[in-house]
């Protein structure tokens, strides 16, 4: 059995557990905050890190390594295209997403979510790399339907996860989406994203959590 270690607010906890619902793949839970770190988890996810994922055969941390490892070991219902080239553009959405948006957005996070406070500095530092990030994504993505083309993949689930936090950090910040100020209309998908299953199952797992804390 699997278990998904982490906390229903983290978007890439639920990039991996949106994969693990469209996999169909049987899975528990197990709740882990990195402000809370214990020696278990640092056992499982050194950094303090989540999400983690405990298999049968031990622990695996960083959410891409487990997207990966989900692919290889459960191939039933598979979330990449077989084709190398075809594989291969679905991870490079999946870097731009996590690495040139999500992560250079992060460091709002606190001035946005957590009552913290931005230098004027840092949020005019920021502004401009999403902005430049933002038209670089542009010329890759394709929502036909899909963020990749005709299918539903791993990226889809990295998108459903992080554009939306995205462009709720920016509205927070600057007072508009940046995402839709560039002329990228991103809600129309993530609302068809939202019609499966298991996004739903995802999204009314989340408002559960964040109804509790």
């Amino acid at each position: 059995m699997l278990t998904l270690c982490g906390f229903a607010g983290s978007n890439y906890y639920n990039k991996v557990k949106f994969a693990l619902l469209e996999k169909q793949l049987p899975f528990t839970e197990e709740y882990a905050h990195p402000r809370a770190i214990d020696a278990a988890v640092l056992d499982a996810s050194p950094l303090g890190k989540v999400p983690f994922i405990r298999t049968p055969q031990g622990t695996l941390c960083e959410s891409q390594v487990i997207m990966e490892y989900l692919e290889s070991a459960y191939p039933d219902t598979p979330l990449m295209p077989s084709d190398p080239f075809a594989a291969a553009k679905v991870r490079e959405l999946i870097c731009y997403m996590e690495l040139h948006l999500e992560l250079v957005g992060r460091e709002l996070y606190a001035h946005a979510f957590f009552g913290g406070a931005a230098t004027d500095e840092a949020k005019l530092r920021v502004r401009k790399q999403l902005e430049k990030n933002i038209a670089a994504f542009r010329k890759l993505v394709r929502f036909s339907p899909f963020v990749a083309g005709e299918r539903f993949t791993q990226a889809d689930c990295a998108a459903f996860a992080s554009l939306p936090v995205l462009g709720m950090l920016t509205k927070a910040v600057y007072g508009e989406d940046l995402l839709l100020a560039s002329g990228l209309d991103y809600k129309p998908y993530i609302a068809m994203l939202g019609e499966r299953p298991a996004a739903q199952k995802v999204i009314a797992d989340r408002k559960a959590a964040t109804a509790k804390s």
